[in-house]
């Protein structure tokens, strides 16, 4: 089973959301990683949580991804080791190069907080095998910069190598391009996506529908 790490960032608040999905998983707590402390050996897993790291000043992201730890995910990244970011980290992993393309202010310029609908673009990753493909699940989104933008040869390459992870089913929230809520890296090690499938895994959230990818990762081996 993985070992996992959340990178903890001034101002990340939904660390203990992920805790609790990764615990419920796995099985044990994983292990908290201060952004200025580069070390991660022995970690499988690294999760970049949700929240408003360094305030969102200057960009989204943008701070928290020249924080000495980021360095580190990069190389664990290139060793083919497993990231996830969240909402915030889908940001954070943009800003430093691990995904392509960018999250910008919402469509409407408004923050949005509400559930939406994610259809699930493949079902083959260590991300979604317990899911189905094609699948429609519920997942809570809390972003005023959501709108994930590409140049159309970025669009046209995530699509051709099948490295969308998530789309909006229904309604597109944000205005994020060809409706994508969620990308791989080449490798499908890393992935970031915008809504929160940590804050639906147990009955008393109000759903289970964010457990499955959780499971999976559970479910991977190095």
């Amino acid at each position: 089973m993985l070992r996992a790490g959340i990178v903890m960032f001034p101002g990340i608040n939904r660390e203990r959301d992920i805790a609790i999905a990764l615990t419920r998983s796995f099985g044990q707590k994983p292990v908290m990683l201060w952004h200025k402390d580069p070390s991660i050996e022995g970690i499988d897993l690294v999760v970049v949580p949700g929240g408003f790291s360094f305030g969102d000043y200057l960009r989204c992201g943008a701070m928290a991804a020249q924080s000495p730890i980021m360095r580190a995910v990069a190389a664990h990244a290139a060793r083919g080791g497993y990231v996830l970011g969240v909402c915030n980290g889908f940001q954070i992993l943009t800003e430093a190069g691990l995904l392509p393309g960018a999250l910008l202010r919402n469509a409407g310029l408004r923050f949005l907080s509400m559930d939406c609908q994610l259809k699930v673009a493949r079902a083959d990753t260590a991300f979604t095998s317990h899911y189905q493909q094609n699948e429609v699940f519920r997942a809570p989104l809390a972003h005023g910069d959501g709108n994930y933008t590409a140049s159309p040869d970025v669009l046209d390459r995530l699509e051709g190598e099948n490295l969308v992870a998530f789309r909006y089913e229904g309604e597109n929230p944000n205005g994020s391009a060809r409706a994508i809520a969620g990308i791989y890296s080449p490798n499908l090690r890393v992935m970031g996506l915008m809504p929160h499938p940590e804050n639906l895994v147990d009955p008393l959230m109000g759903g289970t529908d964010g457990k499955a990818l959780f499971d999976s990762l559970a479910a991977a081996s190095t």
